[in-house]
């Protein structure tokens, strides 16, 4: 039967040299071998002889008694020198499975290609656990509805803020304009879509129907809003592109007009009977004034304090970011109004002819201890912004019939020249500066208009308290000379100025 390896020569005392115990096997098959160290390790390799004549020997394992994980016992180390064996044999008679008979090569290609093939594997499950992954974030980002994106969108976006270099972001309201308009026009039909399903259809379903009931501003502030809302979640990747960003103003409610209204002498003369008679509070009476003597816009009227205010910056500023005004103070000694919060992100401050102080001081007067020269009802507060301008569009309507809640002098104010708002008053005053010669670039300042250009600025901060004061002050004279029955001997004209 030939010699064989046995579990009793495997564990044999070890010598000083190498044992070496070797299989019997047929000439050309290679044969199992046993090696026993000096310092006791028990090993199994495969010997053989390649084509070439040259005798190799192959690593099986390590030796074990017991079957255990990582080692060989004689009866398995003695099957796996077969399966190699098998592989040296001939297969026709014509040569071998195995080129030259390097079996060490070819077991080394093959573990190359099982590696390989494990390498591609291992690659194609990342790949797949991937998509999982990806066509569950995908599922997930389909499910978020377009309520959801809004109230991230006002949480992050629209709510009052101020970067580390001054500039205010967010919205004064904190959103809560746009929040009651997609109430009202918007969540109704829409709030509860993912919003990644939402398509232009959807949203025009919503502006027609706005449209349809000649709500025109109103379909393009929602479209605006709309919009912006779309550009939020496709910058966080909730929807992958805007699918509203191509409709225009003009297929909604239409391009907004621009008015060019502004009151001309004749009207401004006729102003003070019409104001007098027309039942506003003199506070309203006041505040139209006041806007024609500074250019100011209404709700930087609207949110001025006098000098001397009990309440701090920090109280004021907050109460006046809730109504959406702008504060600031209004200082009669120095003939000044500084504006701390404006339209254009900056301190104005605005000099106080004879006129607007004189006007100043009535409101003054009005307010007794109360810090806001326009108070809501409570005097804790500015009034809105709204309610001055309503109460001058209640006093210009076309229709005389009594409405509720609403002025039963229904053309008080009207002027031949067409209606007219607080902005037209804004609008008049800068028409006024330029008929008394002021020039553009200080009718500008004055009204505290933007500039781009950084030299520009620093060349309009030297000159404030020089030629906007010339030009306030001929704006004061001026007005007060149209409401005063005055003469002039210039005809002034004035014509339509933004």
């Amino acid at each position: 039967m030939g010699q064989l390896i046995t579990d009793k020569a495997m564990q044999s005392k070890p010598s000083a040299k190498d044992r070496w115990l070797t299989e019997t096997a047929k000439r050309g098959a290679g044969r199992l071998v046993g090696r026993v160290t000096p310092t006791g390790e028990r090993l199994f390799y495969f010997r053989y002889t390649r084509a070439d004549g040259k005798r190799d020997t192959l690593l099986i394992g390590s030796y074990a008694e017991r079957p255990r994980a990582g080692a060989y016992t004689v009866a398995a180390a003695r099957a796996k020198a077969l399966e190699w064996s098998g592989l040296l044999d001939t297969a026709d008679g014509a040569g071998t499975t195995i080129p030259n008979r390097d079996l060490r090569g070819f077991l080394h290609e093959q573990e190359s290609r099982a590696r390989d093939a494990r390498e591609r594997a291992a690659r194609a499950e990342l790949a797949a656990d991937a998509a999982r992954r990806q066509a569950a974030d995908e599922a997930q980002r389909r499910a978020v509805t377009l309520r959801q994106v809004f109230d991230q969108w006002r949480d992050t976006a629209l709510t009052p803020r101020t970067r580390a270099d001054g500039k205010r972001l967010g919205r004064k309201d904190g959103g809560q304009y746009v929040f009651e308009q997609f109430g009202r026009h918007v969540f109704p039909s829409l709030g509860d879509v993912a919003i990644a399903n939402i398509r232009k259809p959807d949203v025009f379903a919503i502006l027609d129907r706005l449209v349809a009931d000649n709500k025109l501003r109103t379909a393009n502030v929602i479209l605006t809003d709309l919009k912006q809302l779309f550009r939020f979640a496709a910058e966080r990747e909730i929807v992958m592109a805007s699918p509203i960003e191509t409709i225009k103003k003009e297929r909604v409610g239409g391009t907004d007009a621009k008015r060019e209204r502004s009151l001309s002498a004749a009207e401004l003369t006729a102003l003070p009977a019409l104001v007098a008679a027309a039942g506003l509070t003199k506070r309203s009476e006041l505040g139209i004034y006041l806007i024609l003597a500074t250019g100011a816009r209404i709700g930087e009227l609207m949110g001025a304090v006098k000098h001397g205010h009990r309440a701090t910056v920090a109280e004021l500023r907050e109460r006046a970011l809730k109504t959406d005004v702008k504060f600031g103070t209004v200082d009669l000694a120095a003939r000044k109004w500084r504006l701390l919060d404006t339209k254009n992100q900056r301190d104005h401050t605005i000099h106080l002819s004879d006129f607007a102080a004189e006007k100043f001081a009535q409101l003054i007067a009005l307010s007794g201890y109360e810090d806001w020269l326009f108070p809501d009802k409570s005097g804790t507060q500015p009034v809105s912004v709204k309610s001055f301008g309503k109460q001058l569009a209640d006093r210009q309507r076309d229709r005389a019939a009594p409405m509720s809640h609403r002025s039963g002098a229904s053309r008080a104010l009207a002027l031949p020249g067409g209606k007219w708002t607080a902005h037209d008053l804004r609008r008049t005053a800068a028409t006024l500066m330029a008929t008394l010669g002021t020039s553009n670039d200080v009718i500008n300042e004055c009204l505290n208009h933007k500039q781009s250009d950084r030299m520009t600025q620093t060349y309009v901060q030297d000159r404030r308290l020089s030629e906007q004061a010339v030009a306030f002050d001929k704006l004061g004279r001026r007005l007060s000379e149209l409401f005063g029955g005055r003469k002039t001997n210039k005809v002034v004209a004035i014509g339509g100025r933004r």
